[in-house]
């Protein structure tokens, strides 16, 4: 379990071809610093699990699902990467409950930054949104996008020209912190929504299927 709030921003340091999965090695001096063998370290929004370590590195299987799934699949030596290792009992919850289990992939429509002032302030992102899981969001909602625990603005349904979207506001921290704020239009994004959603909607099911028996 995570809190979506990134600890690190790592490096691709290297990617070994394992035939159907990779080994990816990232190299991090925080997250490192007392993982151990079989670790939980959220990458990007995905839950790996820390197969080998070195000094400031450690290295992850992703096998062919998580690839075909996430954007894990397109990253590159030297790519950055969020980083969080999983929350400790009794620690804060400044984010969200975030399980690391991407549900799907959107891309980055577009940005728009704050007026011009002295100081950096915010930008707006809008970020395509599958149509399966776009009736988890609601405004002021929390969606995590590439591990990071965001407020939702807007949600709009099956528009016209972009399908599916929502929008964030993000402020200078998340932007200089984490890898939203070097994101370019067309880039791909991971997207977990908030679980406590998707089990309301399950026990709402099990009710209806009830009532109709």
């Amino acid at each position: 379990m995570f809190t979506g709030l990134v600890e690190s921003v790592g490096t691709v340091d290297a990617i070994e071809s394992l035939g159907d999965s990779v080994r990816l090695t990232i190299a991090d001096p925080v997250v490192t610093s007392d993982a151990t063998h079989g670790a939980s370290i959220s990458v990007n929004g995905c839950c790996l699990t820390a197969v080998g370590l070195a000094p400031g590195r450690f290295s992850a299987d992703v096998m062919a699902e998580s690839l075909n799934r996430t954007s894990l699949g397109a990253l590159e030596v030297g790519s950055p990467v969020n980083l969080e290792r999983a929350m400790t009992a009794g620690g804060r919850l400044g984010g969200h409950m975030v399980q690391g289990h991407v549900d799907g992939t959107g891309r980055l429509i577009d940005r728009t930054p704050s007026e011009p002032g002295p100081d950096p302030r915010w930008d707006v992102l809008r970020f395509s949104l599958p149509d399966d899981i776009a009736r988890y969001l609601v405004e002021k909602g929390s969606i995590t996008v590439q591990g990071v625990s965001l407020t939702v603005i807007e949600v709009v349904d099956s528009d016209p020209d972009v399908g599916s979207f929502f929008s964030v506001s993000l402020i200078p921290t998340t932007l200089a912190d984490t890898t939203l704020g070097t994101l370019t239009p067309g880039d791909a994004v991971n997207l977990e929504v908030d679980v406590l959603a998707k089990y309301v909607e399950r026990l709402l099911d099990h009710r209806k299927g009830a009532t109709h028996e």
